[in-house]
């Protein structure tokens, strides 16, 4: 037969067990508090680290995107840190392995789901320290260009010309080459032009050199280098090449505004004619248009 429910047997057990955790309860609350406090105090602890890392890095690191992600890494090592001493300060050892494994699993899952953002937070710490890359440079890349205004973990941000800002994800910077004017401080520009068939060749190329070379002057082994490259429509066309001062596209454009003005000006001095596209009519038809008999 079956014992029959004791209300006062089944008070008294749950009474017991509320007494035994009140008492676990106060027995562990010195260690309780001291877990917070110095959980509390790693918190503090990550934020001034934080801070006297950057100053650090700010005297030798010039990339702002680096020294911001070194420092919230640090901030995030730290603040773990005093998390874990926290918890063995509880004796919550299993819980913490229980913690970590359950980690791992939740990590991979989410590592699964979130490819596409994590690709693009690597590539973001490769190109932090890459230096060909640096925030202030102008760049050309995935048809775009502009100066890099922003570096951080998903995308790079490029201001344009135009003062239109364009969000590029980090993996599309890595995976696809980039052309960046900034990281030498000479480049070489190159114009085209063609002069009439009748003009004296040697002379054309002698005025042309000469007058580059006045206004672009030439530093260790650069020249000017110019030759004649084809037989066109209405002209015989040439290239000029030369270095300036680049470091942006916009001195490119300036660079070959003043060198077409000069070398206009050059030309109209000596009669050197830039002809236009030249079509001829050819009007030997002999067909007759009168009525036939």
């Amino acid at each position: 037969m079956e014992d029959k429910f004791n209300l006062k047997e089944s008070l008294e057990g749950i009474s017991a067990k509320l007494v035994s955790w009140l008492d676990s309860l106060i027995l562990n609350l010195p260690n309780f508090l001291l877990s917070v406090i110095v959980f509390v105090f790693f918190i503090f602890l990550a934020k001034y680290t934080g801070r006297l890392l950057n100053k650090l890095l700010a005297k030798k690191v010039k990339q702002d995107s680096i020294r911001h992600i070194t420092v919230k890494v640090s901030k995030a090592i730290v603040i773990l840190i005093g998390f874990f001493i926290a918890l063995g300060i509880l004796d919550l050892n299993k819980i913490l392995t229980s913690v970590l494994a359950g980690a791992g699993v939740v990590g991979l899952a989410i590592g699964l789901a979130l490819q596409g953002t994590l690709n693009n937070t690597f590539s973001g710490i490769i190109l932090s320290f890459l230096p060909e890359l640096q925030i202030g440079d102008w760049v050309e890349t995935n048809s775009y260009a502009g100066e890099v205004t922003e570096i951080n973990l998903r995308n790079i941000v490029i201001k344009q010309s135009d003062n239109n800002y364009v969000v590029i994800p980090n993996s599309k910077i890595v995976e696809e080459p980039f052309k960046n004017f900034s990281t030498t401080n000479r480049s070489r520009v190159m114009l085209n032009c063609g002069v009439g068939y009748s003009s004296d060749l040697e002379k054309v190329k002698e005025i042309t050199i000469e007058t580059i070379s006045k206004h672009f002057p030439s530093r260790g082994n650069e020249q000017v280098e110019f030759m004649f490259t084809e037989f066109g429509d209405s002209s015989i066309n040439f290239v000029v090449r030369f270095w300036t001062d680049v470091t942006k596209n916009r001195d490119i454009l300036v660079a070959k505004d003043i060198a077409i003005i000069e070398v206009k000006k050059t030309f109209d001095k000596n009669g050197i004619n830039i002809p236009f596209p030249i079509r001829t009519i050819d009007f030997s038809n002999t067909l007759n248009l009168q009525k036939p008999e």
